[in-house]
């Protein structure tokens, strides 16, 4: 079984409305539990936005922090989920699924490694 990660790409932006984000909420909580019940969960959760970041370079062999997002964008990482496909088209699958109950991009990749 291979690991892929769903990146869900989130508009810059004004949030919307509680009750966009309520029903977005529900159809999370439907695609999270079909993760379950497939034996494709692994870990999923959301991000804050990118002012709360930190950033920290490596440079001179100390390393420079420095507030606030790397790179300014009209998108930004909104959160992850790392799921068990046995290929690219059942991660495709998912990633389908999951861009349907955002109503965001999903970005898929090969996860490097084993995550389990």
């Amino acid at each position: 079984m291979k690991y892929y990660l769903l990146s869900v790409m989130q508009p810059v932006g004004a949030t919307p409305a509680p009750e966009v984000l309520e029903e977005i909420g529900r159809r999370l909580d439907t695609f999270h539990r079909e993760l379950r019940e497939a034996g494709a969960w692994v870990f999923a959760g959301g991000l804050h936005g990118p002012e709360s970041s930190t950033v920290l370079r490596p440079a001179d062999g100390e390393v420079l922090i420095t507030d606030g997002p790397y790179a300014e964008g009209k998108e930004m990482l909104g959160g992850i989920c790392l799921v068990k496909a046995p290929d690219l088209d059942a991660a495709l699958e998912w990633g389908r699924k999951a861009a349907l109950a955002t109503t965001l991009p999903i970005e898929v990749r090969p996860f490097q490694g084993d995550a389990g």
